[in-house]
């Protein structure tokens, strides 16, 4: 089956998109389906089934590029149609599935609204062009044959088909003795004599790692090590408490590495669809405390972690405390995740769809 990814983020970019998009081509690959993904043109190299679209700088956020178009005609023939984002190369494979009859799926990975203030600079603007989008994104997914999300609660008027993008177990799993360079810091307390709480993702307004920063402040005797960029970044890096550091985003290959050399994961994000970082860190037996909002009422639970009230800071010291406290089994916890399961249930969708 020759199956077209279109996504509108990728390589070089690190997201969570960008990962899920290549953990999926490498497993359904594996299975003998050629997979081709179709992305804005970057300084990413393309192999012979990556297709670059003509792209512009994106002004809000350097990360990403705004992709142009690309002749349809120029395009492989395709049985499957899987869009990825909601702009131009979404729409061009959207065009693409209607004009050559393949079957379209769309995956709904980000509430792209949320990040609208941080461009915009103003909650009024932000709120108005938040609600514009959601009208066009629902015209936009209901014109596709299946919609998947990581959860039941995306926000939009379609009724999805619930996937999770499902977690490398055979890539993520504990690691013995392991600990990450970055964590010791001349001078002071190393991952071998201090509780180490670890953060990895993008640092946006909605992730809210301010709240990770006061945490911090609270407990001078633990180390946070808060892995990932973004456009908040400096501002949280001038305010942060000596016993937190910095870090670059990390190679897929080091991330098992840093899971399962801190002790705990924390975030207080409300912007995530599934949460993938926080999973990825169960598989490798380490615990969670996470925000009580979605999606971490429907994944973090005793068995993997802890859930605190959002801006109760006393409340996250707590779920930190349990999470440093207790003896969880969280990747057992986290086993209906494997990623082979969501490749068992995508053929299933091409398959039936098609």
């Amino acid at each position: 089956m020759n199956i077209g990814f279109f996504t509108d983020s990728y390589f070089p970019g690190i997201d969570g998109v960008t990962y899920t998009i290549q953990a999926w081509r490498d497993r359904l690959e594996s299975r003998g389906h050629d997979v081709y993904v179709v992305y804005p043109e970057s300084s990413h190299e393309p192999d012979e089934r990556e297709i670059p679209v003509p792209s512009l700088p994106n002004p809000f956020y350097r990360q990403y590029r705004i992709p142009t178009y690309r002749r349809l005609s120029t395009l492989p023939d395709l049985d499957v149609v899987h869009c990825h984002g909601p702009a131009s190369t979404g729409l061009m494979g959207l065009r693409y599935a209607k004009r050559y009859g393949a079957t379209s799926v769309y995956t709904h990975h980000t509430p792209v609204e949320d990040y609208f203030v941080q461009g915009l600079k103003s909650e009024r603007l932000a709120a108005l062009a938040g609600r514009a989008y959601v009208a066009y994104e629902n015209r936009f997914l209901n014109a596709f044959d299946c919609v998947t999300a990581s959860t039941s609660r995306i926000r939009r008027d379609v009724e999805p088909y619930r996937l999770p993008v499902g977690i490398e177990m055979d890539r993520f799993r504990p690691r013995e003795g392991a600990r990450v360079a970055a964590l010791a810091t001349d001078g002071g307390p190393t991952a071998a004599d201090a509780p180490v709480v670890g953060y990895s993702g993008r640092m946006t307004h909605k992730k809210n790692v301010d709240e990770t920063l006061r945490l911090a402040e609270r407990l001078p005797e633990v180390r946070f090590e808060l892995v990932g960029e973004g456009p908040v970044r400096a501002e949280l890096e001038a305010d942060a408490p000596a016993n937190v550091r910095f870090h670059d985003f990390l190679p897929r290959d080091d991330l098992p590495d840093f899971y399962a050399a801190i002790d705990v994961f924390v975030t207080a994000s409300t912007c995530d669809t599934l949460g993938l970082s926080t999973l990825e860190a169960n598989a490798c037996g380490t615990p969670v405390a996470a925000a009580d909002v979605a999606p971490f009422d429907e994944t973090i639970g005793p068995e993997n972690g802890a859930r605190f009230a959002l801006g109760d800071l006393d409340d996250m010291e707590r779920a930190v405390r349990d999470c440093l406290d207790g003896d969880r089994d969280t990747r057992a916890a986290v086993q209906q995740f494997s990623v082979e399961q969501t490749i068992d249930e995508l053929e299933s969708i091409y398959g039936v769809a098609a």
